[in-house]
């Protein structure tokens, strides 16, 4: 009777259990061809599409993804803001294997939440060139209310690898298309030539809010993107999704305000908005109504305004939201030069340093009784339920500076790159208490894998819960989460080309168990880290002239360099200057370097040609003004003072050169740029004389 009985209240038991649903996906990564902007290239899909088939789950199912690689390189797909085990969360060489060229990869974790995520590789650029999709996990209890996808993206004719490459060569031509180099002549018109000689006295890089020229900007991989169903009097959730590599985007709808009812996933308290910038990674839950039978505007501006991309919600007459003016970039420069003189407190978007720089935030002189429009920040936000902490935790206080060096496109915490910092060690069960300080000029969407974290916005115990913060130049932000998991977890600037130069740290939880997909080797460790290390770039440009050839070659990554510079004449012989060099100080301001100079020329009392070779050491210092003061001395006892400035951009397109040494060697040239390759040049070079011809850069 016993074991009936028993028998009995253990069948009940697993009745009482609700079965959980398992959904398979089955995902194959591969080559495609695209043309966004008239022009055919190559890129990257899963299921031969862009973006990548929508996961769509229901709290409490199990997720069955099964990946297979058809490239011919590693790849890897991250659950963006998924609460999962560790060896679940993708990224290769951390936490989960890569999935190797032809080979294949089976995921398996239970969902244990709700809300709009994403998923994308965690593979070097890839992301930029495609793989990425959207996430989205129901509630139980889903209220009964149409739903909308929109995934924001960024799209670049270019190699990702050759963007990287012309960002750390501090290329201008991306600003050049943008329509944002801000030249001495562009100054003076502006009335801001004191501004730009302060900001270059400063050695500060010309103003600009965004880093990548973009051929296309996207919705759901469209230009304009509609859903024509919706009629007068709906209201609609839309589930919007910024996966791009690297922009930020301004969203207004035009029939309505939007309501912001989540954010990352997870809920808060509504609230309207008249318009939101949406960072790089976060995702944004928002309510619209369609006010009547007519096709709306929800309007997705680049931050940098060069463009917008569309989703029209409704039929019939169309009806646009407000287009954003071009921004005042001389009146960022001034704001910017003045942030040394006023210290200002600033945290969580509550004041948007750049506001300057907005032309329709000036007030109207036409309508000055109009209502001010209400823009998002993260002080609006507040968790619908308490999300405050066990006062008896233990709390650990971290605090970053999230630092960089645009001219030569380095990004770090506290001066440090990934590959030069060490795993931040923490224990299961304490709270971790991170603030930071963006210390750029530069916006970071910072995003911690694995966890959400509480964002200190002021809220108190309804703090709201994300997995990424925007974090504005010069602002301070705090965050804490509950350290209630184990192993390595990735926190890391979500802008792909920043995360890529080193912008990122990893937790790690002291005592925990071995992952079973990752061994914890140094050499794993090493090769994760290490990848800012070893993305090493080159850069070369030969000019043609009437007086010579003249060229100059470098390979670098982020402290080492080696760099040689040449002339030809048919009269004079040929000259060139090797070094291998390492820059020494935080800005990068200062090298050193070791190298050897090799000339023939003739001697015309001997009628013949001769070479000559000697060592030299020394270094180069950036001084303000952007002018190098480069001091030498060679094997045979020599010393040499040189001084010289490049690039000072007259116009847009205009920019002038300028050496002189102490070998009693000067010169003078301009450059002027026809396209990203090419350039009419010329040069007074006191040794060859004059001359004009043709540039090309690469």
């Amino acid at each position: 009777m016993k074991f009936v009985l028993f028998s009995a209240c253990i069948l009940a038991a697993v009745w009482a259990v609700p079965a959980q649903n398992v959904v398979r996906y089955e995902l194959t990564i591969d080559e495609t061809t695209v043309n966004y902007s008239g022009k055919s290239v190559k890129a990257l899909a899963i299921n031969g599409q862009i973006p990548a088939p929508t996961l769509t789950f229901t709290e409490g199912d199990i997720a069955e993804i099964h990946v297979k690689n058809n490239l011919k390189e590693e790849s890897s797909l991250h659950w963006h803001g998924i609460l999962l085990p560790n060896e679940q969360d993708g990224v290769p060489y951390l936490t989960t294997t890569p999935i190797a060229p032809g080979g294949t990869h089976n995921f398996r974790f239970p969902i244990k939440q709700s809300g709009t995520y994403w998923y994308h590789s965690h593979s070097n650029l890839q992301e930029q060139r495609g793989l990425y999709g959207p996430f989205i996990i129901k509630k139980r209890d889903e209220p009964a209310m149409p739903n909308y996808t929109v995934l924001l993206s960024d799209w670049t004719d270019e190699s990702p690898h050759e963007v990287h490459r012309s960002l750390k060569n501090a290329n201008d031509w991306y600003a050049i298309k943008k329509d944002a180099v801000q030249s001495y002549g562009e100054a003076a018109n502006a009335g801001a030539l004191k501004a730009k000689f302060r900001q270059e006295w400063q050695r500060m890089n010309a103003m600009d809010v965004s880093d990548v020229y973009y051929n296309a900007f996207l919705t759901n991989g469209k230009k304009e993107d509609a859903s024509p169903d919706f009629k007068a009097g709906d209201k609609v959730r839309l589930r919007i999704i910024n996966g791009s590599a690297s922009t930020y985007f301004w969203v207004q709808f035009a029939g309505s305000q939007l309501s912001v009812v989540a954010s990352d996933g997870m809920d808060v308290v509504p609230v309207n908005v008249d318009r939101m910038m949406i960072a790089v990674a976060e995702t944004m839950d928002v309510i619209v109504t369609i006010p009547e039978n007519k096709s709306f505007e929800l309007r997705s501006t680049a931050e940098d305004r060069t463009k917008a991309t569309s989703l029209w919600l409704g039929s019939g007459e169309k009806v646009a939201a407000p287009v954003l003016p071009k921004l005042k970039l001389f009146e960022g420069m001034k704001m910017m030069n003045d942030m040394g003189k006023h210290k200002m407190e600033m945290s969580y978007q509550q004041m948007d340093m750049n506001d300057v720089m907005y032309p329709e935030t000036v007030p109207d002189p036409a309508n000055p009784d109009a209502e001010p429009r209400v823009t998002l920040n993260y002080g609006m936000l507040k968790s619908p339920t308490k999300t405050a902490f066990d006062p008896k935790q233990p709390v650990r206080e971290l605090k970053f500076r999230l630092t960089g060096n645009m001219n030569r496109y380095m990004w770090s915490m506290d001066d440090k790159p990934l590959s030069k910092s060490d795993k931040i060690l923490i224990k299961k069960g304490e709270v971790v208490r991170i603030t930071m300080y963006n210390d750029t000029m530069m916006r970071h969407p910072m995003h911690l894998h694995g966890h959400f974290f509480r964002v200190l916005n002021g809220q108190g115990d309804y703090s709201p819960l994300k997995n990424v913060l925007d974090i504005m130049p010069m602002e301070e932000d705090v965050i804490e989460f509950d350290a209630n998991e184990e192993k390595d977890w990735f926190f890391h600037c979500h802008i792909l080309y920043h995360m890529m130069s080193g912008m990122g740290r990893v937790f790690s939880y002291e005592n925990s168990p071995p992952n079973t997909q990752v061994a914890p080797t140094k050499q794993n460790w090493n090769f994760f880290k290490k990848e800012d290390e070893r993305m090493v770039h080159t850069m070369f440009n030969v000019a043609a002239q009437s007086n010579g050839i003249f060229g100059h070659a470098m390979v670098m990554n982020n402290y080492y360099f080696g760099a040689t510079k040449f002339h030809f004449n048919p009269k004079h012989g040929f000259e060139s200057e090797n070094r291998l060099g390492r820059f020494i100080d935080k800005a990068q301001f200062l090298n050193i370097y070791a190298g050897f100079e090799f000339n023939r020329e003739e001697n015309h009392a001997m009628h013949r040609w001769e070479n000559e070779v000697f060592g030299t050491l020394g270094f180069e210092y950036t001084l303000p003004m952007f002018v190098k003061a480069d001091a030498r001395v060679t094997t045979q006892g020599k010393f040499r003072l040189q001084l010289s400035r490049e690039d000072i951009p007259l116009s847009k397109r205009l920019r002038i050169d300028a050496m002189w040494n102490t070998d009693k060697e000067y010169e003078v040239g301009f450059r002027y740029i026809l396209t990203k390759r090419l350039q009419l040049t010329g040069n007074y070079y006191n040794h060859y004389g004059l001359g004009a011809g043709l540039t090309y850069n690469y």
